[in-house]
C-alpha cells in the first residue's frame, strides 16, 4: 500500500511538472491544447475514495492554475472530472463487479474498455474546462470543436505513457 501511494505521488508531481513546463506552451492553432495532468484521475484504483479524488483534483488544479494563470478554470474542470468518476466507472461495470483494488490500465482493463473511459473522462474534462473559458452559450460550435481536438491529442498522449510507463503483471518493469 505504501508503494502505490509513493507512486501516485511521483505520479502526481511529474504530470505536474509536465504540464507546467512543457504541455501548456504547446498549442495548434488555438484549437489543440494537451491537458495530460488528468491523467492521474484516470488511473487511479476503481475502488479509490471519491472525496479523496475530490482533493486530489483541487490539488491538481489550483496548482496548474496558479502556474498557468487561469483563475480556476483547471480546478473547477478537475473537480468536475473527480466528482463524476464513480458514475461513469458505475456505468461501465462489469456485470460481476470490478475486482477489489483495480488499477485502471489498459493491461488490465483492455483497449476498449480503457479507451472508452478514458476517452469519456478527457472529453469531460475538455468540455468543461473550455466552456468555462469562452463562457458563452453562442460559442458552443467552437468549444466541442476545441473540445474535441483537444481530447484526441490528450487521449493519445494518454495511451503513449500508458504503453510507455506500465509494466506488465508479468516484466516487472516500468511503474503502476
Amino acid at each position: 500500500m505504501t508503494r502505490d501511494i509513493f507512486s501516485y505521488i511521483i505520479h502526481f508531481l511529474l504530470l505536474i511538472i509536465v504540464q507546467i513546463v512543457l504541455l501548456n506552451n504547446v498549442q495548434f492553432s488555438g484549437l489543440l491544447n494537451p491537458y495530460l495532468y488528468i491523467y492521474l484521475l484516470i488511473i487511479l484504483p476503481v475502488d479509490f475514495p471519491p472525496n479523496a479524488g475530490l482533493f486530489l483534483a483541487f490539488a491538481m488544479g489550483i496548482i496548474i492554475d496558479i502556474f498557468s494563470q487561469t483563475l480556476g478554470m483547471h480546478t473547477i474542470s478537475a473537480v468536475f472530472l473527480a466528482y463524476a468518476r464513480p458514475y461513469i466507472l458505475r456505468s461501465m461495470a462489469p456485470r460481476d463487479g470490478y475486482e477489489f483494488s483495480r488499477n485502471v490500465s489498459i493491461k488490465q482493463m483492455g483497449w476498449l474498455w480503457f479507451l472508452t473511459f478514458s476517452g469519456i473522462m478527457v472529453f469531460l474534462h475538455h468540455f468543461v474546462l473550455f466552456f468555462i473559458e469562452s463562457f458563452r452559450m453562442s460559442g458552443l460550435g467552437y468549444t466541442l470543436l476545441k473540445a474535441m481536438g483537444s481530447s484526441l491529442l490528450t487521449l493519445s498522449l494518454i495511451v503513449v505513457v500508458q504503453l510507455l510507463f506500465t509494466r506488465s503483471p508479468k516484466s516487472g518493469l516500468g511503474y503502476d
